[in-house]
């Protein structure tokens, strides 16, 4: 491989990733590390593999569901980034590998996770793993009937967010529970701008989206509505005193959201849709970090 084909390559691979996905990931470890240095039981070794997992888990799924997409054909007429699997530089078969790497590190890492704190971690990843492949693989992928949404909530906010606590801290607390609530809000509203921008293309080929379900008017609806609810989450966290006003800070990252919200509810182009999905993502890591900041002051 000469060197020009070696940096497309090194292009293709890294949309691949997603970048901006990876928000989804970070954001809820750095949180639950966050509640688990409040809670004066953080364990940064934990903290770390929980990261790894989460990021291993992301990669994992960004992977599948490029091969599972491609072999679909519901790239044919893609108007997002490029994919690995239908851009001739990289072969679909490593696309596929990738993803079974991805999910290997995640395994591995959580087995140990779950040996040195609880075994039934096992439980817990072995869901995980079996939602991220069946998110676009297997006979009826679900992320084709419109429960993407839902995975995301679940396990790239709950789970995510929980599990970084109970690692760190061995319990799981109410805390937990809202703020991966507030995580899970804003990593969906980034699965919903991605919808929203392949809205068209994805019911042209057949793939039921919620998007293509509920519409660009509803899909709107549901992003604002996400949003929203993320910010209440810290007015709950305040009022219900599981922590200080300083949590109130993170409302500092409302005028981060609200720039791809209003860019959503404006534009129907998909170079607009893919800029206010990377600034969501940069929404949820201000989210984050304005917790750390507020719960630790």
């Amino acid at each position: 491989m000469n060197s020009l084909s070696a940096r497309g390559a090194a292009r293709v691979w890294w949309s691949a990733v997603r970048p901006a996905t990876l928000a989804a990931s970070v954001a809820p470890v750095l949180i639950g590390t966050a509640i688990a240095v409040h809670d004066g039981g953080a364990s940064w070794a934990a903290g770390l593999a929980a990261l790894v997992v989460a990021l291993g888990m992301q990669l994992g799924v960004n992977f599948a569901n490029d091969y599972s997409d491609f072999v679909r054909g519901a790239d044919a007429t893609r108007v997002g980034p490029l994919r690995a699997a239908s851009s001739g530089v990289v072969s679909p078969k490593h696309v596929r590998w990738a993803a079974f790497a991805a999910f290997g590190v995640a395994a591995l890492t959580g087995l140990a996770l779950s040996i040195a704190v609880d075994w039934r971690l096992l439980i817990v990843g072995a869901a995980c793993l079996l939602a991220g492949w069946l998110y676009t693989g297997g006979p009826r992928p679900y992320g084709y009937l419109g429960m993407g949404e839902v995975f995301v909530f679940v396990f790239f906010g709950l789970v995510a967010t929980i599990g970084t606590v109970y690692v760190e801290a061995g319990r799981v607390t109410a805390l937990s529970v809202l703020l991966g609530c507030g995580a899970g809000f804003l990593a969906t509203a980034i699965l919903v701008l991605n919808n929203l921008r392949d809205i068209e293309t994805d019911a042209a080929v057949g793939k039921r989206t919620l998007a293509t379900r509920i519409g660009r008017r509803g899909t709107r609806v549901l992003l604002l509505v996400l949003v929203c609810a993320a910010f209440a989450v810290p007015i709950l966290v305040f009022t219900t005193r599981l922590a200080g006003v300083t949590v109130m800070a993170m409302h500092f990252g409302i005028p981060i959201a609200s720039v791809p919200v209003r860019t959503a509810f404006a534009s129907t182009s998909a170079p607009q849709l893919v800029q206010a999905l990377r600034r969501m993502a940069i929404a949820e890591l201000a989210y984050a970090l304005l917790f750390t900041l507020g719960v630790l002051l």
